[in-house]
């Protein structure tokens, strides 16, 4: 990963990397939140989530074709705003987004291995495997494009076919009714807020399509194939998400999902194939959670070496030989291991999806205000997209401040720390030019 290569990625490859980001520790770790926020209709929430992200990946759509390139939303962000402190953060939450969910990725990871051998899930051993994995995704991410375009590809139709084999077999129980999931007095109460909130959460499953506006000039007739490898690749986890969903909601009950909502399809896989059916999931989950983590750190790291360039944040080598690429690279590894070790599922994906709606808003609002005159686009659609990132972050943060304070807090602390460093520096640079 030393240099761009030109038409490095083919198209098929590109929607393997979209669909190996999304269909991973976004089902496999976000199903049983979704379902305590939104009860028991909350298959219902996939197809809403896949809505709004469509209304979302119009606006990268038409930007990718307007400005293809490497750097993709950083490049985006200059465009609407210029090189300058806002272009920064929002850049920052996005890259600050994409490592979180590989810190997601990572214990979605030790957290199913996990089920293979009757180990607690509160064990030390989540992070440890977590740690591991992401160490594995640095090796393969020094190997090159070619060799991770063909892994994640195959292994991409890999999970997918075993995750449509296992939402068929539950249907199949299920007489392919669809049964919402039973409720119970312990059953937390399903409110109007909760249920937009709960949109959020599917939102950040969807989020891995943004990964491939970062490869840019690399994908093969760029103009064309980043909307068209984003468009299949939402459409393809959004077929995956719903049979899975449904799937769970007709073999466990709400209260079931929600105890288990860290590893709900392994346990969602027992009634409906036995222990079989738990160990195929399992290993399912393995293959996912690897393809989908190698993607996204092969983007974040290509995002922040762009953002480096173009002297958007400050770059330190630490005495590590090799290009700025393989820096971040690092780095990038490092910050996922630090979140593995010491934040739970919950609290990442509450993180992650805070951070990425505010970056989402902050493009749309660029898109709409500072570009319409330069890039062809329905501003009703880019409108509507931003509207409904501001109901359903307003939902998530009002229900967080409700049920977990802290994690507000925290993102609230991030947001402030990144603007203001991004203040500094750009200020800093200023002075210096």
């Amino acid at each position: 990963m030393s240099q761009y290569k030109k038409n490095s990625i083919k198209l098929l490859g590109a929607i393997g990397l979209g669909t190996g980001v999304m269909i991973s520790a976004g089902i496999f770790a976000l199903l049983g939140q979704v379902a305590e926020l939104g009860g028991k209709y909350f298959p219902f929430i996939f197809i809403i989530g896949g809505i709004v992200t469509g209304f979302s990946a119009y606006s990268y759509q038409k930007l990718s074709q307007a400005y293809p390139s490497a750097g993709g939303i950083g490049m985006y962000l200059v465009k609407e705003y210029g090189k300058g402190t806002l272009a920064a953060f929002a850049a920052l939450l996005m890259a600050f987004s994409m490592v979180i969910n590989q810190s997601l990725v990572a214990r979605t990871f030790g957290t199913y291995t996990l089920q293979l051998f009757d180990i607690n899930q509160n064990s030390i051993w989540v992070p440890i495997l977590g740690v591991g994995l992401l160490i594995f995704a640095f090796l393969v991410n020094i190997s090159g494009n070619t060799f991770i375009q063909s892994f994640t590809s195959i292994i991409s139709l890999l999970k997918i076919i075993g995750l449509l084999i296992f939402a068929g077999a539950g249907l199949i129980v299920a007489n392919f009714s669809f049964q919402p999931a039973e409720t119970s007095g312990q059953s937390p109460e399903t409110t109007i807020t909760s249920f937009i909130a709960a949109i959020a959460l599917t939102i950040l499953s969807f989020k891995g399509f943004t990964t491939l506006t970062n490869q840019g000039e690399e994908i093969e007739n760029p103009k064309k194939n980043v909307g068209r490898a984003i468009l299949f690749s939402i459409l393809i986890s959004l077929f995956v998400y719903i049979l899975i969903a449904w799937s769970v909601s007709s073999n466990l009950s709400i209260g079931e999902i929600i105890e288990k909502k860290d590893f709900a399809l392994a346990a969602a896989a027992e009634p409906a194939l036995g222990n079989l059916g738990v160990w195929f999931t399992v290993i399912i989950a393995i293959i996912a959670t690897i393809s989908g983590i190698i993607a996204s750190v092969f983007a974040v790291s290509r995002m922040l070496a762009m953002l480096t360039d173009m002297k958007l944040i400050p770059h330190r080598h630490f005495g590590m030989p090799g290009s700025i690429q393989r820096h971040t690279l690092v780095y990038t590894i490092v910050i996922a291991m630090i979140l593995t070790i010491f934040f739970d599922l919950s609290r990442i994906a509450s993180m992650g999806a805070i951070l990425y709606l505010i970056m989402d808003m902050i493009i749309h609002w660029g898109l709409l205000t500072k570009l319409k005159e330069k890039v062809e686009a329905n501003l009703f659609v880019v409108g509507a997209a931003f509207t409904l990132d501001a109901i359903v972050l307003s939902a998530f943060v009002w229900v967080k401040i409700q049920s977990d304070l802290l994690i507000v807090i925290v993102s609230l602390v991030v947001l402030i720390l990144t603007f203001i460093g991004e203040k500094w520096f750009i200020q800093k640079l200023k002075n210096n030019s």
